[in-house]
Formats: structure tokens, C-alpha cells, sequence
């Protein structure tokens, strides 16, 4: 486990996430026109503090506060599911282990947890939000945060994770992130393929939410024959032109903050070490 606060940890996670060339998501080499790199620098410096102290003032208030500073430097929304994921992530007391600790927290979820959620969630205003019958965001709460993530676990793959004990994440990502850095994957290729992966087995919520479910199969469809063709550089572009076309509409954003909480979990236990070996070979392979 690196020396890390869990806030810091976050910070690293999520700075490691906007960084890495994954296909479709901003990054250092390509920005969106109402998005870009810097956004996501500053996102991830504004919620070190408020995560850092999700297992003191609960995870709602985490998110509530870490939604808040996020938009004092950043003008959209640019890392909601992201910090919805880390909050519980972060709660978890050191020494236990996230597979263990997490059920523990998302059980002592509240409805004041919920609350101060929804009220996150209406100032980040994510796009394709849409309206839902029951425990709608517009409104209060009546229910905990567990609970109102159950009812939307169906379409949405961060409320999942509340529902099944981050099991994409911790059962599913984390392993393909161990399993490209053992196969001798720098350390951005080894995210890029896990993004690829996770997209490729599980449709992106934010782009079913915005275009439709046949559009987040495609993506899928067309994220499975990159991994088929080996993830070579022409096969990533191919993936990267289609995601980014159509004016950025098919970004897989829910699917960049899976990430985010696969690197969290890396840094945690060891498998991301820091500080990080010197050299830009170590990030990206051999350079160009």
C-alpha cells in the first residue's frame, strides 16, 4: 500500500486516468471543446481534501464538498461519477482491505448520505441525466443512498457498483490492470487496455444515457474487435476516431471513471508503485 492519503491517492488515481491515451476520453493530446486536460488537473487537485476526510464526515458530505471545490475551478462537470466512486473507496479504513471494507461502508449508507448526494448531482448537472419515476434527483430523498443507487443499477454502471460491492471494479478491472503490467505493458498501456476491456464487456452509461442503448453496444461491439486485433496502434485509432466523432457525444466517460477507481484500488494495495520509476519508458514505452 503506498504512504498515501486516501485523498492524495485519489488525486494520483485520477490525474493517472486523464493522463493515459484512452480512446474516445480527453487526455494530454486531445481535448473536448467544452473539456479538456487542465480541467481534469484541477478536478483531481480540488477533491484531495473533502476525500481525505470521507471516513470522518461520511461519504454524502465527501461528495457534496468534493462536487463543490471541483466547481470553484472547473467550469462543467468533469468528475462526479469519479468521485462518486471514490468516496466509499476512501472511507474504507486503512489497513482493511477494499474487497472487505467497502460492503461494510455502503451498509452505513444514509438518507442524509443521500441527500447531500442528490445535491451534488444537480450541481455537477451531468449531461443525459434525464428524469427517473422514483427517488428522482430533482427531489428529496426518502431513501438511502444505497438504496436510491439500487434503482437506477440497471442503467447506470457507477450506482452498480454501490449495489454489487464494486464487483466490475475490484473483480473485473483490477485484475486486468495486474494482468497487463505482468504481461510487461507500461504503465499507460496496461490503463488503456483496461479501459478497452471494460468497455468492451460492459456498455457505457454515459453513452446509452445521451444516444441510446444501440449506440452503447456499438461502442462495445467496436471495443472488442480492438482487443481481438491485439490493441495495435491502428486498431486504437480506429476505436479513438469512432468514439470522438459526432461531436464527442460517444466520449465513454462512464467508463473513464471505472477507471479512475481501478487506479485508486492499484495505488492501494501496491500494484501502481510510487514514486514511480524514472523515465519516460516506464509511462509509455519506448518512445517514439
Amino acid at each position: 500500500m503506498s504512504g498515501l492519503s486516501p485523498g492524495k491517492r485519489a488525486q494520483v488515481a485520477c490525474i493517472l486516468e486523464a493522463t493515459a491515451r484512452k480512446p474516445g476520453n480527453v487526455h494530454r493530446f486531445a481535448d473536448f471543446d467544452d473539456l479538456d486536460h487542465l480541467d481534469f488537473l484541477l478536478a483531481a487537485a480540488a477533491v484531495a481534501d473533502p476525500l481525505d476526510r470521507a471516513g470522518v464526515d461520511g461519504v454524502g458530505l465527501a461528495v457534496q464538498r468534493a462536487v463543490e471545490a471541483t466547481r470553484r475551478v472547473v467550469a462543467t462537470n468533469a468528475n462526479l461519477g469519479i468521485v462518486l466512486l471514490l468516496a466509499p473507496m476512501c472511507a474504507v479504513p486503512a489497513g482493511v482491505d477494499l474487497a472487505g471494507g467497502l460492503p461494510l461502508v455502503l451498509e452505513t449508507l444514509t438518507v442524509d448520505d443521500a441527500r447531500r448526494v442528490y445535491r451534488a448531482i444537480r450541481l455537477a448537472n451531468p449531461g443525459g441525466l434525464g428524469r427517473a419515476e422514483d427517488q428522482d434527483v430533482a427531489d428529496d430523498p426518502t431513501v438511502t443512498l444505497r438504496e436510491a443507487m439500487a434503482l437506477a443499477a440497471d442503467r447506470d454502471l457507477v450506482a452498480r457498483q454501490y449495489v454489487d460491492g464494486y464487483r466490475l471494479v475490484l473483480g473485473e478491472g483490477l485484475p486486468a490492470l495486474r494482468r497487463h503490467l505482468d504481461a510487461g505493458r507500461p504503465l499507460e498501456g496496461a490503463i488503456v487496455a483496461t479501459a478497452v476491456e471494460m468497455l468492451a464487456a460492459h456498455p457505457d452509461s454515459l453513452i446509452a444515457r445521451k444516444l441510446g442503448r444501440d449506440a452503447a453496444d456499438e461502442a462495445s461491439r467496436r471495443a472488442r474487435r480492438a482487443l481481438d486485433a491485439g490493441l495495435t496502434p491502428d486498431a486504437l485509432a480506429s476505436l479513438d476516431a469512432w468514439l470522438r466523432a459526432d461531436g464527442h457525444r460517444r466520449n465513454p466517460g462512464t467508463t473513464a471513471d471505472l477507471t479512475a477507481a481501478v487506479l485508486f484500488a492499484a495505488l492501494r494495495e501496491g500494484t501502481i508503485a510510487l514514486p514511480r520509476p524514472v523515465g519516460p519508458a516506464a509511462w509509455a514505452g519506448d518512445p517514439d
